[in-house]
């Protein structure tokens, strides 16, 4: 199964990668393009499980790294108050 990396910048204008085992998340993100806070998270969590979903297909087991990116990105939103005005810019893929 094709895994990617993708590089996000939070509100606060550091990158961190993130990592998904489907290239699923090209579906819910665009290179380049900036989501509201409230709307990223949701993408994210559509697009991390349904690429944790196929793992479970595949393979027979969810995938933790999928979940364990999922809590890390609601982890670090959890940080910023204003998430309808605050951002986050979804800078590259890696695949």
């Amino acid at each position: 199964m094709p895994e990617m990396r993708f590089i996000v910048t939070w509100p606060d204008g550091r990158d961190e990668e993130c990592y998904s085992p489907s290239l699923v998340i090209q579906d819910f993100f665009t290179e380049g393009q900036s989501y509201p806070l409230s709307d990223f998270l949701d993408r994210s969590r559509q697009a991390l499980t349904i690429a944790s979903d196929r793992v479970e297909a595949k393979y027979g087991f969810a995938c933790s790294l999928a979940r364990g990116q999922l809590a890390r990105i609601e982890s670090v939103a959890s940080h910023y108050q204003d998430r309808d005005t605050a951002s986050v810019l979804v800078k590259t893929f890696i695949a």
